[in-house]
């Protein structure tokens, strides 16, 4: 069966994006909401099952470097994914979901780790799900003050994720949205493409007075 989400757009005789049935326009936003909401539980999952406990210093820093890339790399394939998806909108929603989550898992498992390798780097021990909470809030700039960072690793670790924060919300959110629009006018729907032709209009009269 031919997922909606990757079906060649409908066009019309001139290549000009035609509006699809509502009932094809709904499936396809259940699907891509269904999609985030997997990849969020996804990793989440991840995160809980992996053996973040067996980690020392070395490894934690290279788990937080690739996870770095691996943040910047799924960016860029969304981004592109966007611009050549038939649900442009849809479709950033999945991105968006996949760079979030990402991103929390990456920094939840860096504060975990880094409670275990170096104890004492936090104002209390940490669990996994302390971590994530200390991530989320954190990322919404709630700041309870119930989990600190003590340690100059912790707080740097912590200075990183705000400063990726503040990336995420300005730069990609705008990167987002351009790509959303090339999306619409690669596909004729956008706010520059151009009015389709009608073959059978009569030029203006360039004599006619004005």
């Amino acid at each position: 069966m031919r997922d909606p989400s990757t079906a060649p757009p409908d066009r019309g005789p001139e290549g000009h994006g035609r509006r699809r049935p509502p009932g094809t326009r709904r499936w396809a936003a259940v699907v891509a909401v269904a999609r985030a909401l997997v990849i969020a539980v996804g990793l989440v999952t991840t995160y809980y099952v992996l053996p973040l406990d067996e980690s020392d210093t070395a490894g934690a820093s290279a788990v937080l470097a690739c996870g770095l890339a691996a943040v910047v790399l799924v960016f860029g394939w969304e981004v592109r994914a966007i611009v050549r998806s038939p649900h442009p909108r849809l479709r950033a929603i999945e991105a968006l979901a996949a760079t979030v989550a990402l991103f929390l898992v990456l920094f939840a498992s860096g504060y975990y780790m880094l409670d275990r390798t170096t104890p004492g780097s936090f104002s209390e021990s940490l669990t996994r799900t302390d971590a994530l909470y200390f991530t989320l809030t954190t990322l919404s700039t709630v700041g309870f003050g119930d989990i600190t960072a003590r340690s100059q690793t912790g707080r740097v670790l912590t200075m990183v994720q705000m400063a990726g924060g503040l990336l995420l919300v300005g730069v990609a959110a705008r990167v987002l949205t351009n790509a959303v629009q090339a999306g619409l006018r690669r596909q004729g729907r956008g706010p520059l493409a151009e009015p389709p032709s009608d073959p059978g209009a009569r030029p203006p009269d360039r004599d006619a007075e004005p």
